[in-house]
């Protein structure tokens, strides 16, 4: 898989992928023309990419750029992410990002609060 991607991050990306049990045999891949912005180009080629894992049935479609390469990287990305999500739970990165934004706010909606009762008391 050539691509406008770094080598180091497609040996990153395809590490990962081995330790997360995700063969390329196990992925159906397909090309599909993209939509939105891009003109002529986008109508005419297909950069989409759309990937299902067999096993787990889980499905990811991209087309963040105009690169079909681009976008075949970064929807394997997108596979693996969901695929971590489901095994790991609320123990995957991305679930441990969520609940430390969540936490974030509930912080600053209390100091919201406590600063608005202060005011209020004045």
């Amino acid at each position: 898989m050539s691509s406008g991607v770094r080598p180091e991050k497609l040996k990153a990306l395809k590490e990962r992928m081995e330790s997360l049990g995700i063969r390329e045999e196990d992925i159906s891949e397909k090309f599909v023309r993209s939509r939105g912005h891009g003109g002529q180009k986008v109508n005419k080629t297909s950069t989409c990419v759309y990937l299902k894992h067999i096993p787990t049935g889980i499905e990811v479609k991209c087309q963040e750029s105009r690169s079909q390469p681009l976008n075949r990287f970064l929807a394997r990305r997108l596979l693996a992410d969901k695929i971590e999500q489901r095994l790991l739970g609320t123990e995957s990165p991305a679930e441990k990002e969520r609940q430390r934004i969540r936490r974030q706010k509930l912080r600053r909606k209390r100091r919201t609060r406590l600063k608005e009762r202060q005011a209020r008391q004045q």
